[in-house]
């Protein structure tokens, strides 16, 4: 069987790696859905899809997940949500479940998804493990590591990842204390 798993992954964190790992345990292959794929250099959206998929192969093959066994394909976002999933049937040649949490893209799945199946993800600590706490950790100057694979933050470091969080927070005036902007 082959799943789809949707995020946006901004960054990779343990979560994802979590949700990876579950998803593989009942599939034979997995797509990573790249979601927001044409978004970046956002608070909310900080790095490439290209950046993000750099974080997921080096921190899936560390941790010994085969890559045989997964692929990643970035979806950009569509204004007409119908068409996102017709997209993503599109870039995906074939697929029996979707892993997702997210109630919206679990909706969209359930009406247009063409009969597939969708499962929810345990979710591993998502108070810390979320993409929006590692991005208000990153503009806080906060210990934001220990939240996803080591090999993610040598990717942040390398594209000067800190930097770009802490200036994108700064412009757009968001209150780095309170959230993570999404």
């Amino acid at each position: 069987m082959h799943g789809l798993l949707v995020g946006r992954f901004q960054p990779f964190h343990l979560g994802h790696l979590s949700a990876v790992e579950y998803a593989l345990k009942s599939m034979d292959m997995l797509w990573l859905v790249i979601g927001s794929a044409d978004k970046s250099h956002e608070p909310r959206n900080p790095f490439t899809a290209g950046e993000r998929l750099e974080m997921i192969k080096y921190a899936l093959d560390a941790h010994g997940i085969d890559s045989r066994r997964w692929h990643a394909v970035p979806v950009y976002d569509a204004s007409i949500h119908y068409l996102w999933v017709a997209q993503v049937n599109m870039l995906v040649p074939r697929y029996d479940v979707v892993f997702t949490n997210d109630p919206f893209s679990k909706m969209l799945f359930e009406e247009y998804g063409r009969g597939k199946e969708v499962r929810e993800v345990p979710l591993l600590n998502r108070a810390e493990f979320s993409g929006t706490e590692v991005r208000r950790r990153i503009a806080n100057g906060e210990d934001w590591r220990q939240l996803v694979p080591e090999h993610v933050a040598s990717v942040i470091d390398a594209i000067d990842g800190v930097r770009r969080v802490k200036m994108l927070y700064a412009m757009r005036g968001v209150d780095m204390h309170r959230h993570g902007y999404g």
